[in-house]
C-alpha cells in the first residue's frame, strides 16, 4: 500500500462536525453515510478556492484529506469558523492517505485509484506516479495545478466533479459561485492535452490567439487553464492548438463539447 504524495490528514469530531461543514464549505453534506467520500473545497468570501480536499465520513465525525501545504491554513480557518460549536479539530500527522484497492473510490474521477486513510506505518512509502496518474484522468491538484485564492471552482472543474453543491444552504463565497453557474456561459476551464512540447508554464495558442497556460505535464500529457470562449473561436476558424509552437491536441469531453457550443451559438454581447 502507498501513500499518496503531499497530503495530510485533518480530524474533526463532536456533536456539531456536520453543522460546521454545512454552513462553510462547499460540497453536499445531507444525506451523508458513514463510510462515504465527498470532494468540497473552502473558498474566500470572493469565490476563490483556499483548499480543496477529500473528506471521508466516519462514525465519530469527519477525516480531511487535503494538500500537507494547504493543512494549516485549511485548519486554522475552520476552527475560526467553529465560534462556539461543539467541535474538535486537529491535524493527525499518524494518519496518511492511502491508494487500497478495497478503499473508496476518488470521489473526483473514476479513473483514479481507490482511497483510504490508514496508520502512516501501513503506508510507508509514498506513489511514484501520482501526478502522471492524475493529469491523465484529467484532474487539476492543489499545489501542482494551483494554489491557495488562485482559482475559482469553476476553473479546475470541482462543479463537474460534484465538489460544489449549488443547492445546499449558504456556504463561504456561495453568493460569487452561484452567480457564475447562474451565467451558464462558463469562459475558463481545465483541460487535457497532449503533445510533444508540453511543459508547466508554457502558453496554449489556437493561431495568434492565447488561450492559456500549461499547469502541469506529465508523460505527454498536459493540463492547461484556457479560456475556453477563445477554444470556441479557434475552432470554428479552424486554427491549429500549438504549445511551444509545437502541435497539441485538447482532449475531447461531451462537456467541452457541450459548453464549446453554447459558447458558439452565444449571442455576441454574452
Amino acid at each position: 500500500m502507498n501513500r499518496f504524495p503531499n497530503r495530510a490528514i485533518l480530524s474533526l469530531t463532536g456533536a456539531d462536525t456536520l453543522a460546521l461543514l454545512e454552513r462553510t464549505v462547499t460540497h453536499k453534506v445531507a444525506d451523508w453515510a458513514e463510510g462515504a467520500a465527498r470532494y468540497g473545497a473552502l473558498l474566500t468570501p470572493q469565490g476563490k478556492i483556499i483548499a480543496d480536499y477529500i473528506a471521508h465520513r466516519r462514525a465519530d465525525g469527519v477525516l480531511i484529506d487535503v494538500h500537507l501545504d494547504a493543512a494549516d491554513d485549511l485548519l486554522k480557518r475552520l476552527k475560526m469558523f467553529r465560534l462556539r460549536s461543539a467541535v474538535e479539530l486537529a491535524r493527525d500527522d499518524g494518519l496518511v492517505s492511502a491508494m487500497d484497492g478495497n478503499g473508496l473510490p476518488d470521489p473526483r474521477s473514476a479513473d483514479l485509484p481507490r482511497r483510504s486513510i490508514v496508520a502512516a506505518g501501513e503506508a510507508p512509502e509514498a506513489l511514484p506516479d501520482w501526478d502522471a496518474l492524475a493529469i491523465a484522468a484529467g484532474v487539476p491538484e492543489w499545489g501542482r495545478d494551483y494554489r491557495a485564492a488562485q482559482v475559482f471552482p469553476t476553473d479546475i472543474n470541482m462543479d463537474l466533479m460534484g465538489g460544489i453543491d449549488y443547492k445546499k444552504g449558504c456556504f463561504v463565497g456561495q453568493e460569487v459561485a452561484s452567480r457564475m453557474k447562474r451565467k451558464a456561459l462558463i469562459r475558463k476551464r481545465t483541460v487535457r492535452l497532449s503533445g510533444a512540447a508540453l511543459a508547466p508554464g508554457a502558453e496554449v495558442h489556437a493561431g495568434e490567439s492565447l488561450l492559456g497556460t500549461v499547469t502541469s505535464a506529465a508523460d505527454g500529457d498536459a493540463l492547461a487553464l484556457i479560456r475556453t470562449d477563445r477554444y470556441a473561436k479557434g475552432l470554428a476558424a479552424g486554427e491549429r492548438v500549438t504549445v511551444n509552437a509545437a502541435p497539441a491536441e485538447i482532449a475531447s469531453a461531451r462537456w467541452l463539447d457541450a459548453e464549446v457550443k453554447a459558447l458558439r451559438e452565444a449571442p455576441a454581447d454574452e
